[in-house]
């Protein structure tokens, strides 16, 4: 019973933590950016906002990262019921695979801050276009502007096709 409520809490996490990425304005805590009138597009100030957003989600992520090396460690006592060992077992291989995705997306966040050091954030890598305000603080790490992008996932779906 104790190994189904822990399942159940991290199933709720796991929700949670979803949930919250699709709107990362809540899930980072951050105000929108409202440009002023007439400012230049990715200003120092727009900058500022987006390296902030970067940090802190990358902060972020490191912090659950430790937190499952903590969970593992303490948790990773052996079980005599085959059934709890192996409920424990999927709890970890779960909670290992959303580690590595977010270890991906720290690599993802590593370079657009290099993009931003570059002097090429919130630019378009195939056109050059500005991506846009409110697609970048949907999606920090967007290297594409959404018609890049929807072209992009065109000729991926014909490929598969």
């Amino acid at each position: 019973m104790l190994m189904q409520n822990k399942s159940l809490d991290m199933t709720r996490t796991n929700n949670k933590n979803s949930a919250a990425r699709k709107d990362l304005s809540k899930f980072l805590d951050f105000k929108p950016y409202k440009p002023s009138k007439g400012e230049k597009y990715m200003s120092s100030a727009q900058i500022s906002h987006f390296k902030s957003i970067l940090y802190e989600w990358k902060k972020l992520l490191i912090k659950e990262a430790d937190k499952t090396v903590e969970h593992m460690k303490n948790d990773s006592s052996k079980l005599s019921d085959p059934n709890d060992a192996a409920t424990q077992e999927e709890e970890f291989r779960l909670e290992l695979r959303t580690r590595d995705r977010e270890r991906k997306l720290i690599i993802k966040i590593d370079q657009a801050l290099q993009r931003v050091d570059d002097g090429l954030y919130g630019f378009c890598e195939d056109t050059g276009e500005p991506i846009g305000i409110k697609r970048l603080e949907a999606r920090p790490i967007a290297t594409l502007c959404i018609e890049a992008q929807e072209r992009h996932e065109r000729l991926e779906k014909t490929r598969i096709d």
